[in-house]
Order: structure tokens, then C-alpha cells, then sequence
């Protein structure tokens, strides 16, 4: 992280170096600072400093493990849309918050169009689904609708920093 953005703003401006350690770690989050380093041709210092520089400036959020849901007894997945009778901020917000916290949900989007969250969700099985529908979703004096989709197959895609 050599400068900041033109701008002046907040949004630090990432070098090629920076981008290709980021790469690094979005290739294998569970790289050491040594083995990023070698990779790259950069002292462990350098690599450590702009790791530390990139966290400090909220460029790198913190770490994630990719778990196998199926493996873990949640082999269904589906995408629930929600929609709202009514839009009031405090209600959204609060909706929101709670959705969030409703277990087997991986995220929650709040999106834009006809539908007012879509949630990723991950459970036992088909009664599980209609369970986490009814006792968590619907029961919201807010919510109008949801449709359920289910997921057959999901794919990661490249992501921004692909070469």
C-alpha cells in the first residue's frame, strides 16, 4: 500500500504488489506470511508490514474457512426471497438483524427490485426448510411473501481478483 487513493479518500490504493498477495490468500487463506512471501519474491518483512497495512485500512476483513455443508449434516440449500408488506426503516432494520441471527442462514442480502432480502440458507432437510420458513421468516408482522428456491449445485466464481 505505497499511496492512497487520488482522491485523498479513505480507500487505500493497492499496488501490484499488494493485489498479488491478496490473490495469494484468496487462492489459500491458510498461507503463512513466509510462504506468501516466497511466493511472491518479497522479504517476510515487506510481506508482513503491508499484510498488517492492508487489515489496518479494512482491505482485508479477517479470515474464513470454506467448510463442506453436506459433510456437516446440511446437505439442502436454497435461497429464500422475502418480501415486505410495508418498508419503514426501523421494521427493515430490525428484520434485517433478526434474520441474521436465524441459524442455518450463511447470508443474508438486502437487495433492490421486487424482493427485499434473498437468504442463503443451508439445513438438514426438507422439513428443516419449511421449519426455518415458518418459525423464523413468516412470523415477521413485515414480511408479505417468501419463495423458496432450492439450491442443485452451487459453484465459487473467480472473484475480483483473478488474473
Amino acid at each position: 500500500m505505497a499511496k492512497r487513493a487520488p482522491n485523498g479518500s479513505a480507500a487505500p490504493a493497492l499496488d501490484s504488489t499488494d493485489l498479488a498477495i491478496l490473490r495469494a490468500l484468496s487462492t489459500d487463506g491458510g498461507l503463512t506470511n513466509k510462504a506468501i512471501a516466497s511466493r511472491l519474491g518479497l522479504a517476510e518483512s515487506t510481506c508482513a508490514n503491508r499484510l498488517r497495512l492492508m487489515r489496518d485500512a479494512g482491505v482485508i476483513l479477517g479470515n474464513r474457512i470454506a467448510v463442506n455443508l453436506a459433510a456437516l449434516g446440511f446437505p439442502l440449500q436454497a435461497v429464500i426471497k422475502v418480501r415486505l408488506g410495508s418498508h419503514n426503516a426501523e421494521h427493515v432494520n430490525s428484520l434485517y438483524a433478526s434474520l441474521c441471527q436465524v441459524p442455518g442462514v450463511i447470508h443474508a442480502f438486502h437487495v433492490a427490485g421486487e424482493d427485499d432480502f434473498h437468504l442463503h440458507v443451508a439445513v438438514e432437510n426438507p422439513q428443516a426448510l419449511r421449519d426455518l420458513v415458518l418459525h423464523h421468516i413468516t412470523v415477521h408482522r413485515v414480511v408479505r411473501q417468501t419463495e423458496t428456491q432450492l439450491i442443485f449445485e452451487a459453484r465459487t466464481g473467480v472473484g475480483v481478483l483473478a488474473p
